[in-house]
């Protein structure tokens, strides 16, 4: 018998729910590439999960057309990875803000990443609390002037990046909202990763904190000052790519080709799969300033994946107490009785 396979489209992942975030809002161009991407996944659309915290991000699973939960604040990764522990077929995906999964959420995060459960987390950053109308978050920059620092806030800010591979984190990478050919390319990489994959998404809320990201949006900015990760080849930037990136005493510095007889070879080839992540670390550090901000896949590596491990470790275990009942299970191990 043979079985027809439906074709997914674009709008098979649009809810019927009205889209209510703010006119202009970045999340918009995300929901519409996250839409865009999930047919060409060639994933079952019932197999698709959406799980959100709390924070504008988090009304993603009312406007997708697949299974979700909108959960409480923080803990997002939590919920997530207990309904991949118990259904590792299904393609997980965890949408969470700087400050949903940065501040409160930040324990959940870390764990989920050390343990590299198979999710897909998209951690749209736009450097302020936008839902509770315009506090500085845990990726402000020191003396952001907001309501809840009216002088300037004293916080160093997060690297959501640096976070990640601070964790452990197999797959990291970085995009921007309105960057969509580069936002869809970036997914379809996160989806193929086996463990958890990390993604900050770069994310311009207009009404509290516009333009936070334009040094890296703008149209001049995007040409001249991002450089574009692409595994296996030489750092390099600008409208000419005529810059580079070099390491020179164990850090980076910016080289202009051609000055000093400096060439493209001079330039530090990217390796994704690099087990340690110390430059991956340092290259997250790169934003704006004197250096190019980095774009794309900074870290791909292959690890044990913590779900098919406790699968493995039921299995084992039922193997070998075959018949056991939960009387038996109460009564093993460390027992004692009361008199």
């Amino acid at each position: 018998m043979v079985t027809e396979t439906t074709t997914l489209k674009k709008k098979d992942f649009q809810s019927d729910q009205e889209v209510r975030w703010c006119p202009g809002c970045g999340d918009y161009a995300i929901l519409s590439a996250v839409q865009a991407v999930f047919p060409e996944l060639g994933i079952p659309k019932e197999n698709f999960v959406i799980v959100s915290g709390i924070g504008c991000s988090s009304r993603f699973p009312y406007y997708m057309n697949t299974y979700g939960f909108h959960t409480i604040h923080g803990r997002a990764p939590a919920v997530a990875t207990g309904l991949k522990l118990t259904r590792p077929e299904l393609s997980v995906w965890v949408v969470t803000g700087d400050g949903d999964g940065l501040s409160i959420g930040g324990n959940h995060l870390i764990h989920t990443l050390r343990r590299n459960v198979g999710l897909k987390i998209l951690m749209f950053n736009n450097r302020i609390y936008g839902l509770t109308k315009g506090q500085y978050s845990p990726t402000s920059e020191v003396g952001k002037r907001t309501k809840s620092s009216p002088v300037g806030s004293l916080d160093a800010p997060f690297s959501p990046l640096s976070v990640a591979l601070g964790a452990g984190a197999t797959f990291v990478a970085r995009s921007v909202d309105v960057f969509q050919p580069h936002l869809k390319a970036t997914l379809k990489r996160a989806a193929e990763h086996e463990g958890t994959a990390f993604v900050e998404i770069y994310q311009n809320c207009n009404i509290f904190n516009d333009k936070a990201f334009s040094y890296v949006s703008d149209k001049e900015a995007r040409s001249e000052d991002v450089v574009y990760i692409e595994n296996g080849e030489p750092l390099l930037f600008g409208r000419e790519k005529n810059k580079g990136l070099r390491l020179s005493d164990g850090e980076f510095e910016v080289v202009t080709l051609g000055e000093g007889g400096v060439t493209a070879e001079d330039c530090l080839k990217w390796d994704e799969a690099r087990k340690n992540p110390a430059l991956a670390f340092q290259l997250a550090q790169l934003d704006g300033g004197d250096f190019p901000t980095a774009l794309g896949v900074l870290r791909c590596v292959d690890a044990p994946n913590y779900e098919q491990g406790v699968i493995s470790q039921i299995r084992s275990e039922e193997e070998s107490h075959g018949d056991a009942t939960l009387q038996d299970l109460l009564y093993s191990g460390d027992t004692w009785e009361v008199g």
